[in-house]
């Protein structure tokens, strides 16, 4: 802290001027770019159907607040086969809203055995509320169409969950 108050301090003749400008840039753009640059963990879920038929998918864990906030905003597309899971601290009447999410999403709500509990869709950057019809532990989201597609319905268990 010392040294960045002498630097703003400091009476500095032109060329002095332009190198601590260049320095100051420098030290912000790293910290904002190494905090731009977090990822969240990816672990494989276990998807199994009625049916018994077991299909995997890719997810990134959101268990901090602010993850779970962000969720999949401004993301332009959602690849085949990823996911985010957003894993709640207790159980709780789940409500997403798709607030600068270009992306058309469906969401599965998931109580805490691991058991679907109910299968929206949710329009892009709609504000209104999706709301879960009981009391859910997870919420999971992908590409509008994917549980459809791959016939997966309300009933249908995922592990491993946290």
């Amino acid at each position: 802290m010392f040294f960045f108050k002498n630097l703003c301090m400091r009476d500095f003749r032109p060329k002095e001027k332009q190198i601590a400008s260049l320095l100051l840039f420098l030290l912000f753009s790293l910290s904002f770019f190494s905090c731009e640059g977090e990822t969240l963990p990816i672990h494989d879920l276990e998807i199994k159907k009625a049916n018994g038929e077991i299909l995997f998918l890719k997810a990134e864990i959101a268990i901090k607040e602010e993850d779970q906030m962000k969720g999949l905003m401004f993301r332009k597309s959602v690849p085949d086969g990823t996911a985010m899971l957003f894993v709640f601290d207790k159980d709780k009447i789940a409500r997403f809203w798709m607030k600068d999410t270009p992306t058309a999403l469906s969401i599965a709500y998931i109580d805490y055995k691991g058991e679907i509990r109910d299968i929206f869709d949710m329009e892009p950057l709609s504000l209104k509320e999706v709301v879960s019809t009981s009391y859910v532990r997870y919420a999971l989201e992908v590409r509008q169409g994917w549980f459809q597609e791959k016939g997966i319905a309300v009933g249908d268990t995922i592990s491993p969950l946290f």
